[in-house]
């Protein structure tokens, strides 16, 4: 009986050894797994921060670059920028467009290949009503 107490004392404690030493690998577990995603952060951050940043320097150098286009040949910058408007906004099976294709400066390109309106149209007078028709009196 003697034994067994002794080998009951020595196995409880191996089981509370196991334990702090799961313990503390699972502590260097969560500091470790703390330490990468501070670090996963900071290294997102920076990309989303250069990448605004270059975004941006994008952004201002196609600005610049319309902005002499304008200022070269405005006609061809409009005609430019309405192809443009048509490709994003007429893509096959994903658009529907209710638009007055005779009121609208988005189609003008299609009516006149320099852009500009046709000459207005007087509008038609309409004709004098019809008398009429008289109901069929009976002679007497």
């Amino acid at each position: 009986a003697n034994s067994q107490a002794v080998f009951q004392r020595m196995q409880t404690e191996r089981q509370r050894e196991a334990a702090e030493i799961r313990a503390q690998g699972n502590e260097a577990a969560q500091r470790t797994r703390a330490r990468a995603e501070r670090e996963a952060s900071i290294v997102v951050a920076d990309a989303t921060s250069k990448g605004e940043q270059l975004r941006g320097e994008g952004d201002a150098e196609r600005n610049k670059i319309f902005a002499d286009a304008y200022g070269r040949d405005p006609d061809f910058f409009a005609f430019y920028r309405s192809m443009q408007a048509f490709e994003s906004s007429l893509r096959p099976n994903d658009t529907r467009l209710v638009i007055s294709p005779d009121s609208s400066s988005f189609f003008r390109y299609f009516a006149n290949p320099n852009g500009s309106s046709p000459a207005p149209v007087a509008p038609a007078v309409p004709a004098a009503p019809a008398p009429a028709p008289q109901a069929a009196v009976p002679a007497r």
